[in-house]
């Protein structure tokens, strides 16, 4: 995508505004796409000099959520995905991996980021079991009675419910918790819950180093991130039945029955954990 161009605040036409980073916009840059601007690209080059393994970062999360959609898609055989802080439209979404396994599967993103809001309604324009809601997800009752969002939950199927890289962005962790566990309340029996997260181990090792240097260095463009413990992540999932191998680095997880990678040498991988959780059938 081009810039657009802008008016004396730096805003472009339908309310993006250039001249301060963006997550999304971060995020797909370290994936190699174009839907970014120089803000971005100039605290991603402030990121690789503490962590030049981004970019294995960002594609490990998204060799994640293609291993774990697949997986529910497929095996666990669910047919309703909510995808909670999507990002910005990239190869192989979420709508994209489910229907690929299952043409019915329908899928509802959520996200506020005006650039996220721009560019994945009009990936949608076409797939009319896909839908994009504008929503902040750090208001779940207002998120929760959004009218696509309630129909979807109210047939009373299992639903996967993805939180990949959102929750971090909530500093306080009582109110993530409180967030988390209003999504869950809300999910039908047998529904899933799949979540990536930073993590700092706080154990004064390699990746406990990286991650407190990263978080001074990104505070001023993101104020409200928080590396958690690996306990707090996984309190996170509430009564939820985790699924093996638990709330673990990206580089040891994998889906129930699957197989973990060959061990690596301590990178970023480390400083994201995922899981997922099953709600109880009754």
């Amino acid at each position: 995508m081009t810039d657009q161009p802008m008016n004396d605040g730096g805003l472009v036409a339908h309310g993006i505004d250039t001249t301060r980073p963006s997550v999304a916009r971060v995020y797909d840059y370290a994936l190699g796409g174009k839907d970014n601007y120089e803000s971005d690209r100039a605290l991603y080059r402030q990121i690789m000099k503490i962590a030049p393994e981004t970019p294995v970062w960002a594609r490990a999360n998204r060799a994640w959520l293609r291993e774990v959609i697949t997986w529910l898609a497929d095996e666990a055989g669910v047919r309703r995905f909510i995808d909670a802080g999507s990002g910005l439209p990239t190869a192989e979404n979420t709508h994209q991996i489910a229907q690929k396994v299952n043409a019915d599967a329908s899928v509802i993103y959520i996200d506020n980021d005006p650039s996220v809001v721009a560019h994945g309604r009009a990936l949608l324009l076409d797939n009319d079991r896909t839908q994009f809601t504008a929503a902040d997800l750090t208001k779940p009752d207002v998120v929760l009675a959004d009218p696509a969002i309630r129909d979807l939950l109210a047939g009373g199927e299992p639903v996967a419910l993805v939180m990949a890289l959102m929750l971090h962005h909530i500093h306080d962790y009582e109110q993530t918790r409180e967030i988390a566990a209003k999504y869950v309340d809300a999910l039908p029996p047998g529904s899933y819950l799949a979540i990536t997260h930073a993590c700092n181990p706080g154990d004064g090792g390699p990746v406990d180093v990286l991650v407190t240097e990263l978080l001074e260095n990104v505070k001023d463009a993101f104020p409200t991130l928080a590396f958690r413990s690996a306990e707090q992540i996984s309190s996170l999932f509430g009564d939820l039945e985790l699924l093996e191998p638990g709330v673990v680095p990206l580089g040891e997880w994998h889906v129930p029955g699957g197989r973990v990678e060959e061990e690596h040498p301590a990178d970023i991988r480390d400083a994201i954990y995922g899981g997922v959780g099953r709600k109880a059938t009754s």
